[in-house]
């Protein structure tokens, strides 16, 4: 029998372990006791040889997979001591390293809205199921945040500067260009999903290989030499020289995103990416990344995003404008008590 908290459900078919979630009024949000129930149900799967695999998906007729954390609940906690924040950054990083190093397949049907938290337990898994309806994007430097939930470890890795492009400017990708990018790993029609669920729980996951369709070239590839070429510098005063300079409107537009985000952002969230991609470790990438997130959701930053952004939506934060390298480093340090995984 399925076992709700309300806000997922966990249960197993078939031998299919299945974990929907089932919080349509925040677009399935990720909050600390979601994290907790499907990190559970994934314990106790692990060790049950009846369990084959992981199917993760969202309640039928809702809109959108997942659109991140619970963003209002963070800023809060942030405002004041920041316990409850530093709880569900933990507990989600935690959630994101098992899914990572799952030990069967994890099947992620990412149809829709795919966002943030969203991302951070569908991308580490085995089989991530795109549709003509996703939308995937990496928007918090628009919120004062930085491209969490193991941004650090797969944006980096992506062919070229891509993963920099999305994560600096928030970007969107939609449908078939989402596998295209290598972010998602089957591409299936949405009117295919009951069929291809059907098959799994009946035929288990080699059958989501006749689902899916070859994907053509992504819209972003006429860009792709420019964002190699503007996005692969070091500093963000490069990159946007680079755009500037660059002569096309594309690359101008781009420029133009990039004053209205977060400085503060942009500075952590390229410096994450560059370390990132040099670490060996996807646990040393979620550690660097907890070490952030402990801080920045206690900055004016952030607070100012999401005001702006989630609470009066004016979409008129006022970003502090001087971001000292010291600013910087002191987000990156060391913590005390450093993520256990």
């Amino acid at each position: 029998m399925p076992e709700s908290m309300n806000d997922v459900v966990t249960r197993i078919e078939h031998g299919i372990g299945r974990i929907t979630l089932n919080r349509p009024q925040a677009l399935h949000a990720l909050t600390t006791e979601m994290c907790v129930a499907m990190a559970q149900a994934l314990t106790e799967w692990e060790n049950d040889a009846q369990v084959h695999a992981v199917l993760v998906d969202h309640a039928e007729g809702t809109r959108g997979f997942c659109a991140g954390g619970d963003i209002r609940k963070i800023a809060q906690s942030g405002r004041g001591d920041g316990v409850e924040a530093r709880e569900f950054f933990a507990v989600e990083y935690r959630l994101n390293a098992q899914i990572k190093r799952y030990p069967k397949p994890c099947i992620a049907v990412i149809d829709g809205i795919t966002m943030g938290g969203g991302v951070g337990i569908s991308v580490h898994g085995s089989h991530r199921i795109a549709t003509e309806r996703t939308i995937f994007a990496m928007p918090e430097t628009g919120i004062g945040l930085f491209p969490d939930v193991g941004g650090g470890w797969f944006l980096p890795r992506l062919e070229g500067e891509l993963g920099t492009w999305l994560a600096l400017t928030g970007a969107q990708l939609r449908g078939s260009d989402v596998v295209a990018a290598g972010i998602a790993t089957h591409f299936v029609q949405s009117e295919q999903i009951a069929a291809l669920k059907a098959g799994i729980l009946a035929q288990g996951v080699d059958v989501i290989d006749r689902y899916a369709q070859a994907v053509p070239t992504p819209a972003y590839a006429q860009h792709n030499e420019t964002i190699d070429r503007c996005f692969g510098h070091g500093t963000m005063s490069e990159i946007s020289l680079a755009l500037n300079g660059d002569g096309s409107d594309w690359a101008r537009k781009q420029a133009e995103i990039l004053t209205k985000r977060s400085p503060q952002s942009l500075a952590v969230s390229l410096r994450q990416l560059r370390e990132g991609r040099k670490m060996d470790s996807f646990e040393d990438v979620m550690r660097m990344e907890y070490r952030i997130a402990s801080r920045i959701t206690s900055t004016r930053d952030f607070s100012e995003g999401v005001r702006a952004v989630i609470e009066d939506k004016d979409n008129a934060p006022r970003w502090q404008a001087d971001v000292t390298p010291e600013m910087v480093d002191s987000l990156f340090a060391p913590l005390e008590h450093e993520l256990s995984l």
